[in-house]
């Protein structure tokens, strides 16, 4: 790798730091109000919010640090190279993306199918997108999301009388 290609590389990271920062800052700030909800009891001088906002302050406060630090160190061309990276870090990834997905989909839909339906079809399916689809390793497949779902179902009703969701159907 030349030393431009590092340089870019460098501050491609130093963007997603300073993403990320902000996303600590937000979190920070809204716990920091969130904690003035906090019932309080007569014993307590300071309140039982006092040290939860005290923490969120100082992580806030040293976040804001670490943003100007950030903000020194990226020049106002690598922003244009962030989104170049983020699309190509991204397209390398793509099944994350869709394993992902399919997860959103399987939370979405236990409620409305049932964990042991929706986790077959869950499992299953992921499986099938994530290994070469040969016959045997399709039946291997099958076998595993049958013994994952239904079996794992099984498992907590009768041994230990935990009822997973049922869903409508």
């Amino acid at each position: 790798m030349s030393n431009s290609t590092h340089d870019k590389v460098l501050e491609a990271g130093e963007i997603a730091r300073l993403l990320s920062y902000f996303i600590i800052l937000i979190a920070s700030v809204g716990l920091f109000f969130a904690a003035y909800n906090i019932p309080t009891s007569r014993f307590e001088t300071l309140g039982a919010g006092a040290f939860p906002q005290i923490v969120c302050a100082v992580i806030g406060l040293l976040t804001m640090f670490a943003i100007v630090d950030s903000l020194r160190k990226i020049s106002y061309l690598g922003y244009g190279r962030f989104y170049t990276e983020v699309k190509a870090w991204m397209h390398r990834r793509y099944l994350v993306f869709i394993t992902l997905g399919a997860l959103a989909l399987y939370i979405l839909v236990i409620p409305i199918i049932g964990f042991s339906i929706a986790s077959m079809i869950f499992i299953f399916t992921v499986q099938v997108i994530l290994m070469p689809r040969t016959t045997k390793s399709i039946v291997i497949a099958f076998i595993t999301a049958l013994v994952f779902s239904f079996g794992l179902n099984w498992l907590f009703a009768e041994v230990f009388t935990v009822f997973l969701p049922r869903g409508v159907f």
